[in-house]
């Protein structure tokens, strides 16, 4: 137990770190004056230890063990909607599966569209994850072998208050919550909806990397550099960074397309992956409930996130034929 001091109003607060205290800086709110500041568990900054001491607060909340499996963390995001980021996440997580990966898909939108996507419709998901209403095992779905959904929908935006009201730590609400879930898995695909909301903060202090698909157009590119600045301010207190960059909606019989892909290129080099064709069958495939690997498995997209899924996995021969 901790007491964080307000370095405003000097209002004394009684916190559990025991929690988080692998994180060693986080931003809190003070209850009483609104103040939002950065407490730095490093070097004890508007922070104070309250005696005697507790020493179970000296181990993390998440212990590494031997065998233990450790999870690659991947968010699809980008503060602009309508550039592909839930076809992106539902047909990376499907063909990762269909690779032999254990995959856990997570939609923090309130359309919930990867569950529509994928034919599901979960009686439980995120939001019963996050408030504890239901223990994490009957929050998650299977949609496919190998391929695991916890589902958004409508009730997330409850579960955003929530996160909202926290006053200490509620950027981490969603790493706590999958702590005893995800090492269950190889990879674990989040993905987030337009805008820049306190869940999609709490995603980005989840996850390990990030895959921001780019519809090839102005304001797409737009988007990308305002999005860039804005991960600078998550910077500061975890290390995280945008790995891969995605274009999308490549048409070749345009010029435009082919003229922001060259800029891509030049502004994020090999952070660019295999651009995903466009493609009519994607645009048909969710009324079928299919991925587009079950869909149309010979197609231009099909082929697409089947690069994609190499690249990320790393594996060449993954996906061909």
């Amino acid at each position: 137990m901790t007491i964080i001091v307000c370095p405003k109003c000097s209002k004394k607060h009684r916190a559990d770190t025991s929690r988080i205290v692998a994180k060693k800086k986080f931003l809190v709110r003070c209850k009483a004056c609104e103040h939002k500041f950065v407490v730095n568990l490093d070097n004890g900054e508007a922070a104070q230890p309250v005696t005697p001491p507790q020493p179970e607060v000296q181990t993390p909340s998440v212990v590494q063990t031997s065998g233990t499996k450790t999870p690659r963390k991947i968010c699809v995001t980008l503060s602009k909607g309508g550039v592909g980021k839930t076809t992106t996440a539902v047909n990376l997580s499907a063909g990762l599966a269909m690779s032999g990966f254990k995959v856990l898909l997570i939609d923090t939108d309130t359309q919930g569209q990867s569950s529509f996507l994928l034919g599901k419709r979960p009686a439980a998901g995120l939001t019963e994850l996050l408030t504890g209403e239901l223990p994490p095992r009957e929050t998650i779905t299977q949609a496919r072998p190998n391929l695991d959904l916890l589902s958004g929908g409508r009730s997330l935006a409850g579960a955003k208050r929530i996160i909202d009201k926290k006053s200490f730590g509620s950027e981490w609400t969603l790493s706590e919550a999958l702590e005893k879930v995800d090492k269950d898995y190889d990879f674990v695909i989040i993905d987030t909806s337009p805008g820049w909301d306190q869940l999609t903060v709490n995603v980005l202090f989840y996850a390990d990397e990030i895959l921001t698909p780019v519809s090839l157009e102005v304001l797409s590119l737009h988007g990308l550099a305002e999005f860039t600045k804005n991960l600078h301010a998550i910077k500061k207190y975890k290390e995280i960074d945008l790995k891969y960059v995605l274009p999308t909606f490549m048409d070749t019989r345009v010029e435009q397309p082919k003229d922001i892909y060259r800029k891509l290129q030049g502004i994020y080099g090999d952070k660019v992956c295999t651009p995903i064709r466009y493609d009519e069958e994607l645009s048909k495939i969710p009324s079928h409930g299919k991925t587009i690997f079950e869909f149309r498995p010979d197609g231009d997209a099909a082929a697409d996130y089947g690069a994609l899924v190499r690249r990320i996995a790393g594996n060449r021969n993954l996906l061909l034929g």
